[in-house]
């Protein structure tokens, strides 16, 4: 990587979100559905058919043209934050994939996908995550879904650990993490013992209960995590020093950071800078 730096093989980006709204402490959420440099994004598409995210079409955080035939990595990567509120705060850096638009909670029928694309990157499956991403509030009903998905062997009629709703409100908010719930799963909806990817979604499923939102279910590849610890000094994360080796970017990848704030983050800026190399 170093002989990549000297030939010229790097590019340097900066980013910076300001997310609007207000977030809930301890609750996980998808700041790319925030205001900023790059641009926010909606999962706005037909409901329920797959949609591919790519930097040329969606966004996402630059990382500098296609590079064919050679491979990419991150070098660094860098967060700060404008004043303290909402830190200490985790994060994770995640290419994110494809989504399925417009999943309704006010439903107990099953609701099948339209697979009429794949994944455009890591096409295996292997590592890819599911997550639930709000796009029109919930009541605070909690209700139980579940997922139907093909695993990264291809097997599908795999079915993910139950998956309760919690009570956030904000567009944006994951909706199945909550710190302060013994039935919350976190950011990622588990999977089926044994599986540790996912290739595809066929349906979702409200088995107890149903309220009145709809949320965006987006496969991701987490790439590198961190944590934002204070106010007076920047995050950086350099993957070969502080991780087990340079995370791969593929071309075209879409860049996003979801996060768990301690706090609401609306209005509190958040700047960044991400460094990339190829060879």
């Amino acid at each position: 990587m170093n002989e990549a730096q000297a030939l010229g093989q790097s590019h340097y980006s900066f980013w910076r979100k300001t997310p609007s709204q207000v977030t809930v402490s301890g609750y996980w959420f998808d700041m790319s559905m925030s205001p900023g440099n790059p641009v926010p994004q909606y999962y706005a598409a037909s409901p329920l058919i797959a949609q591919q995210m790519k930097q040329s079409t969606d966004g996402g955080i630059r990382h500098g043209s296609t590079r064919t035939g050679t491979s990419k990595f991150i070098k660094r990567f860098l967060m700060m934050s404008s004043v303290a509120t909402g830190i200490p705060m985790p994060w994770v850096l995640c290419d994110y994939l494809l989504y399925y638009p417009f999943v309704d909670t006010g439903t107990n029928d099953e609701q099948l996908m339209t697979n009429s694309v794949s994944l455009p990157r890591f096409t295996d499956g292997v590592g890819v995550q599911m997550m639930a991403v709000s796009v029109a509030a919930n009541s605070s009903l909690q209700p139980t879904f579940t997922v139907n998905y093909t695993n990264q062997d291809g097997t599908a009629g795999r079915t993910s650990a139950p998956c309760v709703l919690n009570v956030a409100t904000a567009n944006g908010n994951i909706i199945t993490g909550n710190q302060a719930a013994a039935v919350s799963n976190g950011c990622f909806i588990p999977l089926q013992s044994g599986d540790y990817g996912v290739r595809s979604v066929e349906s979702v499923t409200f088995t107890s209960g149903t309220d009145v939102g709809l949320f965006a279910l987006v496969l991701v590849k987490p790439l590198m995590s961190g944590c934002q610890h204070m106010q007076t000094a920047p995050h950086e994360v350099i993957p070969l020093t502080h991780q087990s080796g340079f995370p791969q970017i593929y071309d075209d990848s879409f860049l996003g950071i979801i996060c768990q704030p301690t706090g609401s983050l609306s209005g509190v800026a958040f700047h960044g800078e991400i460094e990339v190399g190829w060879n």
